[in-house]
């Protein structure tokens, strides 16, 4: 199935959530090893994670997304893991 931006959007705007709300249980509870880059790691492993579920529910994949769509992904994973550190590092 090929994905339409429209689509792409609105799983990028529930891994935002879901990846900021991991953000605050993780930072609150500091129960992950290694430090705020532990806790980093894991919340990357864990959009990844995500994302590739979302888009096999809609029968399609990351390897299956247009270069372009691919590029929004990394873009907007960047914007989200650079406001959580921000906020986080504060």
């Amino acid at each position: 199935m090929v994905l339409t931006k429209e689509t792409l959007n609105e799983i990028l705007e529930y891994l935002d959530k879901v990846t900021e709300n991991l953000a605050k249980d993780a930072f609150q509870n500091l129960e992950i090893e290694g430090g705020f880059s532990g806790i980093e790691n894991f919340l990357q492993n864990q959009f990844d994670i995500r994302l590739e579920n979302l888009l096999v529910a809609k029968k399609s994949s990351i390897h299956h997304l247009e270069s372009g769509m691919k590029n929004r992904v990394i873009q907007r994973k960047q914007i989200i893991f650079d406001r959580i550190s921000k906020q986080h590092k504060n």
